[in-house]
């Protein structure tokens, strides 16, 4: 769900006084005052928080740390500090919220307000002829499968054994896979065949081969995580998401690879690899779901993002991708690293079959009281001549140049913008960083430091985070959502712009577009642009990024798989 869990920067990197930290002790009660004086003395007269200081104050959240584990800490808090003060400078009135919500009761059962018989492919009714070269086949998009599937010219097992043979020829060059549902796919695609024949069709997606990020619970099959220390986990539970493609008649032939508890893209075997440059990561942590996908293995993919882990992987590896509006998928059955920012999202070959998916999973779900239920069509009625697409002035990158040209091309109405820039967004998240240290907080009291990968540090600093601190950055969030309502008055999308960990916290949906040609780059890999909409505007969006990627066409460019595949095989004992 994280591509990376690097520091961001921050205004200010003040000096730790004994004053602030006076306050940050007693916030979160440690010790009597005299107890405070003494430790807040001793930090001044260091200038920094000391291993010593943490080992002092180790009772108060209940954990015993090695002195190995203290030092590391102590920099994790100093950190921690510096975002303190710089959300301190904040004036909050008290009439400022927390961005979190509360339910006395859990949610009801929802009623049915979804008609999913309305998502259809653009064209449907049109069934090319099937190609005549399986890899022509494997890499068309879910919109041409679907059609060729409901013409009966190519059916559901045929598929998945097309699929399952090339996850099994390639993994071993991408390390795209952590358990092939191999039996599970051959049944339900021998059902989607049956029941297509008689005449039972149940949509675009059915018979469709697809993968499943590894944090999705499937039963019957280990979900993993990604962890070493969870490699042998099976949970009896169906995620609400592969629950609904599986009523959609969809297929699942794969676990995809997830970076360790969703962070990057190495994970207990090894690291997932770009299938247009596979000597380099895919990124992550939808790491397999991407890689999977681009190399034409699955019809498409499910992926996660909590802060970077679909977008990031998608513009490494030029896939197309949507990161829907917090609060539009249900995340029951998968993992949790972040209850406020956690959002799972499909990875395709084409931003209409990501439409296709979307239109499957989304909507309200008793087991996740955060999503909702909000009209979603498609195809989208919507005149693209009728869209306000902002754009940064100034001095942009070259991809979002280019993307701004193809959109006057379209004929949308640009409309110069600006982004949140009142109030600090980096230092929010120790937001995420605590719900994670929460979400694991078994882990940590139970000493566990193997099979986690990089979180270990993270989840103890968490355990340091004052609740009125972790409380003042929600309420500052909420400042940030109402900047950003702000600065979307008026506009459907825009196009581009430096906004990751902004959009994260804001909850708006964003798509990844493969478009142009990436510099320097041998294999002809696409480049990429992102576009993100306004709040639950997902047909807006999707319908913008499907016009501008029919016009420009790089999305079906393939990566030459079997060179480097054959080199890896060569060196394989």
């Amino acid at each position: 769900m994280m591509d990376a869990m690097q520091q961001l920067p921050l205004d200010t990197e003040p000096l730790l006084t004994r004053r602030n930290l006076l306050t940050t002790l007693a916030g979160i009660g440690v010790g009597t005052v005299a107890f405070q004086r003494a430790l807040a003395a001793q930090a001044e007269q260091a200038g920094k928080i000391t291993p010593e200081l943490i080992q002092q104050s180790e009772w108060i959240a209940g954990i015993t740390l090695t002195e190995e584990d203290r030092k590391s800490v102590a920099g994790a808090v100093q950190r921690d500090q510096q975002k303190f003060e710089v959300l301190r400078k904040v004036d909050l009135k008290n009439s400022v919220p927390p961005a979190l919500s509360f339910f006395a009761a859990p949610p009801q059962e929802a009623q049915a307000k979804i008609n999913r018989d309305e998502i259809r492919p653009i064209g449907m009714e049109v069934a090319e002829e099937k190609p005549v070269a399986e890899e022509d086949l494997a890499f068309l998009p879910v919109t041409k499968l679907a059609a060729l599937l409901r013409a009966k010219k190519v059916s559901s097992t045929e598929l998945t054994k097309l699929y399952l043979a090339r996850l099994k020829k390639y993994d071993p060059l991408l390390k795209c896979v952590v358990t092939l549902t191999e039996d599970l796919a051959l049944r339900q695609a021998e059902r989607a065949d049956e029941e297509i024949a008689a005449g039972k069709y149940r949509g675009p997606l059915h018979g469709i081969p697809w993968g499943a990020k590894d944090i999705i619970a499937v039963p019957g099959y280990k979900t993993t995580w990604g962890a070493g220390h969870y490699q042998d986990q099976s949970l009896d539970v169906h995620a609400t998401v592969a629950r609904r493609l599986q009523e959609a008649g969809a297929v699942l032939v794969a676990k995809l690879t997830v970076g360790t508890l969703a962070l990057g893209d190495e994970w207990f075997g090894g690291m997932t690899r770009n299938p247009w440059k596979p000597e380099e990561g895919s990124s992550g942590s939808s790491a397999g779901s991407t890689s999977a996908v681009v190399a034409g293995l699955v019809g498409f993919a499910l992926g996660s993002e909590t802060l970077g882990s679909i977008v990031s992987p998608c513009r490494r590896c030029s896939a197309s991708g949507l990161r829907p509006t917090f609060g539009r998928v249900s995340r029951f059955g998968c993992m949790t690293l972040s209850w406020s920012m956690d959002k799972i999202g499909p990875i395709a070959r084409s931003l209409e079959d990501c439409a296709l998916v979307f239109g499957a999973i989304h909507g309200s779900d008793p087991g996740d009281m955060t999503a909702v239920d909000r009209p979603f069509t498609w195809p989208s009625p919507i005149d693209i001549k009728s869209l306000k697409v902002g754009y940064f002035e100034g001095d942009r990158p070259p991809e979002e140049k280019r993307a701004i040209a193809g959109l006057r091309m379209l004929g949308v109405t640009l409309v110069p913008m600006k982004l949140p820039q009142r109030y600090p967004v980096g230092p929010l998240t120790l937001i995420l960083n605590t719900e994670a240290a929460a979400a694991f907080d078994d882990l940590t009291r139970a000493g566990v430091r193997d099979g986690i990968g990089k979180w270990g540090t993270t989840f103890r600093q968490g355990q340091f985070v004052p609740a009125v601190e972790y409380l003042r950055a929600c309420r500052i969030r909420t400042l940030v959502i109402r900047e950003m309502a702000e600065a979307m008055m008026g506009i459907d999308a825009y196009v581009g712009g430096d906004d990751l960990v902004l959009t994260n916290f804001t909850g708006h949906p964003t798509v990844i577009v493969p478009d142009g040609d990436r510099p320097g780059s041998p294999s002809g890999q696409p480049d990429t642009i992102t576009f993100t909409g306004a709040l639950f505007g997902e047909s807006k969006l999707l319908a913008l990024a499907h016009a501008y990627q029919q016009a420009s066409g790089a999305h079906l460019k393939r990566p030459p798989l079997d060179k480097p595949a054959a080199a890896k095989e060569a060196k394989s004992p």
